[in-house]
């Protein structure tokens, strides 16, 4: 694939930043608020903040590996630069798993709040809490309607994309000036057990249960559709920090209309914060306050939101896969791009065979697919802070348009907190975790062996922290509090200080890991030091032209 400057489609930093946002505003935005006050009562809001930065500081790890190799889907890339092979394979495998499954989960999302409107033919749309054939049908339309947008070209992606996300903002804008304005009671954020209720651990579990990082892995888009911006390392973090910044400020001020809003009577007859319990948060609360026009708007929304993020999931999706065929473990049909409109076409039909195998599998609700979508998700972002890591020692000339500040502290503590994310999502979703991305070790042994290699032993080296990794994070879980799903072996905080401080050993392993792997010629050709040597202007700030995949 040809990653010269003359080729790239030229997204702009702003519809860079619209992709992160739309992608960020999918149908998190109509279900975080309820939930997260179900959990965690008014420190939901604190759940908001540390879910942000969380997802902050992962962003940021990728923001520097981004904007170094902007490669369309690079999140699938990175993996076989530091490690080789076999872990990018695993990477790229949850990564890709991860993304693919968010189009036809959104496609459900948007059909299930159809069903919502007041018409005969919408209500059929879901039976008995499931898709009904009806339902399943305009699910299928409207995943391929938005897969065909991004067929033709990444220019037709960004325009409509823009539109959607536009439109996305103003109704949570609006939304929450119409709440506020009906009555903000003051009362609901100390009464009814305080700020915590249900104490700091329920914030903790929010943060990942509660749609939180559901709600702000939209930054992905940025990465992996950051290669095709006009000037990718000045885009790619700018563009991270624009929609991650704007997403937050949406996210917390739709929390607080939630929770000054509810009638305090009604949160004295359900008990609490626990009680309440809105099958559609924002559009129930709205019928409770007689905003009628509110109600209408959401329901529009509720729409638009799912089916507008999902633009830029069916475009990462492709380039993911587009990657995976790059290093080999894809057939290398799936990587060919169309002269003219400059997407991964093969890659995009793949996509669209698994959406629709999805769909008709398990894909019968939104919460059917919610636990897949999740588990490969919190997969997904170890690699960053561990690229990060590796490259500053492997690879001291690459150029680097961000640096991340203080990398080896900011590193490792990021790695720790993913892992205390993995440890609050609850057994048994940390085993479930472990199976769906092991699942990729023997694919990856038998297509080496397809390939000749006869030393596996040598290949699988610099992956065996991920396994181990993966297992001992799902044996902790199993056996740790259970206020986190577990059975109560390992309490009293022990449990959480346990993950952070074995994770730090897993960090550094997995650096070391990294190292030997480019001692041993393990790691793929270099797409950018492979050729910028060559082909990049003295004074240039970025290469020329980058080949990947030649």
């Amino acid at each position: 694939m040809d990653m010269s400057a003359a080729n790239r489609k030229g997204l702009s930093l702003f519809a860079l930043i619209m992709i992160g946002l739309g992608s960020i505003f999918g149908s998190g935005w109509l279900f975080g608020a309820g939930q997260a006050a179900q959990v965690a009562g008014p420190a939901a809001l604190v759940a908001w903040v540390i879910g942000a930065i969380f997802i902050g500081m992962i962003a940021m790890s990728y923001a520097e590996v981004g904007a170094a190799y902007p490669l369309p889907g690079a999140m699938a890339r990175f993996g076989s630069l530091s490690h080789g092979p076999v872990l990018g394979f695993i990477t790229g495998w949850a990564v890709w798993i991860a993304t693919a499954s968010l189009i036809p989960i959104e496609a459900i999302a948007g059909t299930q709040y159809m069903s919502s409107w007041s018409f005969g033919w919408a209500r059929a749309l879901v039976a008995d809490g499931k898709l009904s054939a009806t339902g399943m049908a305009t699910a299928l339309l409207l995943t391929f309607a938005l897969w065909l947008a991004c067929y033709w070209s990444v220019a037709l992606l960004a325009r409509a994309n823009n539109l959607l996300t536009l439109v996305k903002f103003a109704i949570p804008v609006l939304a929450v000036a119409a709440l506020i304005a009906s009555g903000f009671h003051t009362g609901n954020f100390t009464d009814h057990g305080g700020f915590a209720p249900n104490g700091w651990s329920a914030v903790m579990t929010a943060v990942t249960t509660s749609g939180v990082v559901f709600a702000f892995n939209g930054f992905q888009a940025v990465v992996n559709l950051g290669g095709a911006a006009k000037n990718p390392g000045r885009a790619i973090p700018l563009a991270l920090v624009g929609a991650l910044s704007l997403g937050l400020v949406i996210y917390l001020a739709l929390q607080v209309a939630f929770l000054g809003a509810v009638p305090p009577e009604k949160l004295a007859e359900a008990g609490g914060w626990s009680g309440i319990n809105f099958a559609s948060p924002f559009a129930d609360l709205a019928k409770l306050l007689m905003l009628h026009w509110v109600v209408t708007m959401l329901q529009f929304g509720a729409f638009i939101s799912p089916n507008g993020a999902n633009i830029g999931n069916v475009a990462s999706a492709a380039y993911l896969a587009q990657n995976l065929a790059e290093t080999g473990f894809f057939p290398r049909k799936i990587a060919e791009v169309h002269p003219r409109y400059g997407v991964a076409r093969p890659a995009m039909w793949l996509n669209l065979a698994f959406s629709v195998l999805l769909l008709l599998t398990i894909g019968h609700s939104w919460e059917a697919l919610a636990s897949v979508v999740s588990a490969a998700m919190v997969v997904s972002y170890l690699m960053g802070p561990i690229a990060v890591g590796v490259f500053r020692r492997t690879k001291p000339d690459l150029p680097r348009p961000f640096r991340l500040p203080a990398a080896s502290v900011l590193c490792p503590l990021t790695f720790a907190f993913a892992a205390c994310a993995l440890y609050w999502s609850k057994w048994p979703n940390t085993g479930k975790v472990a199976l769906l991305t092991l699942i990729s070790v023997p694919i990856a042994a038998i297509v080496l062996r397809r390939r000749g290699e006869t030393d596996l032993r040598r290949q699988f080296a610099p992956a065996w922290w991920m396994a181990g990794f993966l297992l001992w994070m799902a044996g902790l879980s199993a056996l740790g509090g259970k206020e986190f799903g577990g059975h109560g072996v390992i309490t009293g905080g022990a449990d959480i200080a346990l993950v952070a401080v074995s994770a730090l050993g897993f960090y550094f392993w997995a650096v070391r890991a990294g190292v030997r792997a480019h001692q041993a010629g393990l790691p793929d050709a270099d797409p950018v030091l492979g050729t910028a040597r060559e082909t990049a202007p003295e004074s240039g700030d970025e290469p020329a032209k980058v080949t990947v995949g030649a």
